[in-house]
C-alpha cells in the first residue's frame, strides 16, 4: 500500500505545478495525472524492493 501515498503526492504536486505555471483546467488535470502515474510507479518499485529485501531467503 506504499503506492497510494506517492500517487497522491504526485497528483497534488502536478496540480500545483500546472496552476503555478498558469495552466487552464485541462492542463492542471493532465499534469496531475502525469505526476500521479510517475510517482505511483516509483511507489511500486519501492514496494517491490522493500518486499524483496524484507522477505526471508527462499529455499
Amino acid at each position: 500500500m506504499i503506492v497510494i501515498i506517492p500517487a497522491l503526492i504526485g497528483i497534488l504536486l502536478g496540480a500545483f505545478t500546472a496552476k503555478r505555471r498558469g495552466g487552464k483546467t485541462a492542463d492542471i488535470l493532465q499534469y496531475a495525472v502525469g505526476y500521479g502515474i510517475a510517482f505511483a510507479l516509483v511507489g511500486v518499485i519501492l514496494t517491490i524492493t522493500l518486499d524483496k529485501m524484507l522477505a526471508g531467503p527462499v529455499y
